[in-house]
């Protein structure tokens, strides 16, 4: 009878306590004893074992990668191409920045306290009082604030911005691009390809607005009642919500706590009556600069030597506002509809029917509020990288090797500002755009 070969296959030699050879059976169990000497960061071995079934010899080699459990840091990877954000459908909600779960616990908690008679424990601001520490904050975003919306129609003067008149998208370069993603309505005819127009500040920075309360817990604005009040950025009524006094814009001050058992408010002040406002057209030009309606016309173009520098300034104020609602939208509550970009500055929603986005007519025009999250209310408007805005236009065939960026970060660096490294992972800078006829080769 012809006996059978010996059958070498990769698996780990480790040394028994009993000076023998660990088998395939004793790996499984885990008798991984006295390890193998390391060889560049792997460990190898040999295992000769005998199976039951064919009564045979096995040899065996395997690498066992040295554990990370030991090390006291961490290595995180180096990131060298980030993605965006995927891209929401319009024919669904979007998801909760919260889990549902989290939000079902913590109703489930506040309805016990209620069936207890407890009333619910409440913290500046939820109980209306605003935190002192965040008034600071809030001045210092709003000063940043006007000094990004100067910066940018100063750069607007001189960049020349794109934008398709059919759809959201901009392009920041010499001419627009080629690249085929129009969804407008008429793309069909155009085969995809963009309708560029001239654009403007509020293509390069998204207007979001929000309703201006007297009294953030007081009434709530009904459909019918939504004319009497003003529509001012939401960036501006969170910091004035967080105590930024502007005559224009006055905002309720509390001395004593709101009081409440579960959804009921036992004590809140009373209601008053908000006071009238004046039109922003007839105020000084101290709120105008709060705004980018009309301030291509209030800041002319700069000159050449100072677009650099306008640039530089620029980019730290952008990044100033986006750090300061990040920390104060942690305290103060904001709410956006789950289904079209509207936002309301207050702890609910209001009333009025002008939701017009998927399913609306279910709920009569209301909006489905939800927690709403920083790039709601502060958007960074993505746009494609252009590494030469005086080059050849972008193309749809080596789009997956184009990178985006935020609108304002791509008008600074083009200004010439230096660009923080967070944002270089999404904008492809380390990638060759290859040509045309070279692209079908590229992995």
């Amino acid at each position: 009878m012809l006996r059978q070969a010996p059958a070498f296959y990769f698996g780990a030699w480790i040394p028994s306590n009993k000076g023998g050879i660990l088998g395939t059976e004793d790996i499984r169990m885990g008798r991984l004893l006295n390890p193998a000497p390391k060889s560049n960061g792997r460990r190898f071995a040999l295992v000769c074992s005998d199976t039951i079934s064919f009564k045979r010899h096995e040899i065996s080699c395997c690498a066992f990668r040295k554990s990370s459990h030991g090390s006291k840091k961490k290595h995180e990877p180096l990131l060298q191409n980030a993605d965006l954000p995927p891209i929401l459908p319009k024919k669904k909600k979007k998801p909760y920045p919260i889990p549902l779960k989290l939000i079902q616990k913590a109703a489930r908690a506040d309805k016990k306290l209620a069936q207890m008679g407890i009333e619910k424990p409440l913290e500046p601001p939820k109980n209306g009082l605003i935190v002192p520490e965040l008034v600071p904050v809030a001045y210092e975003v709003l000063d940043n604030w006007k000094l990004l919306i100067k910066g940018l129609a100063q750069l607007c003067h001189v960049l020349p911005v794109h934008a398709c008149s059919e759809c959201s998208e901009i392009h920041i370069a010499q001419v627009g691009h080629d690249i085929q993603d129009c969804d407008g309505a008429t793309n069909g005819k155009r085969s995809s390809f963009h309708s560029w127009i001239k654009g403007s500040i509020n293509d390069v920075l998204v207007p979001i607005d929000s309703y201006h309360m007297y009294d953030p817990f007081g009434r709530r604005i009904k459909h019918e009642t939504r004319f009497d009040y003003h529509r001012i950025p939401a960036v501006v009524e969170l910091c004035i919500q967080a105590g930024v006094e502007l005559p224009e814009y006055p905002s309720r001050r509390r001395s004593e706590p709101i009081r409440m058992l579960g959804r009921k408010v036992l004590a809140n002040g009373g209601y008053v009556d908000e006071p009238k406002l004046t039109s922003p057209c007839s105020s000084t030009s101290g709120i105008l600069e709060l705004d980018t309606q009309g301030s291509l016309e209030r800041f002319p173009p700069p000159d050449q030597a100072e677009v650099p520098k306008i640039a530089q300034e620029m980019l730290h104020a952008y990044e100033k506002v986006r750090w300061g609602v990040t920390r104060l939208m942690r305290k103060y509550s904001v709410k956006a509809c789950g289904y079209c970009s509207e936002v309301h500055v207050g702890p609910w929603g209001h009333n009025a029917k002008l939701c017009g986005e998927f399913k609306h007519q279910w709920r009569d025009g209301k909006h489905g509020w939800q927690d709403a999250t920083v790039d709601e209310v502060f958007p960074p408007n993505y746009v494609w990288h252009v590494q030469d805005p005086k080059g050849p236009p972008l193309r749809s065939a080596l789009k997956r090797f184009y990178g985006k960026v935020p609108a304002v970060i791509e008008m600074c660096m083009q200004g010439g500002a230096r660009v923080p490294n967070k944002y270089l992972p999404m904008m492809r800078v380390d990638i060759v755009v290859p040509e045309d006829e070279e692209a079908r080769f590229v992995a």
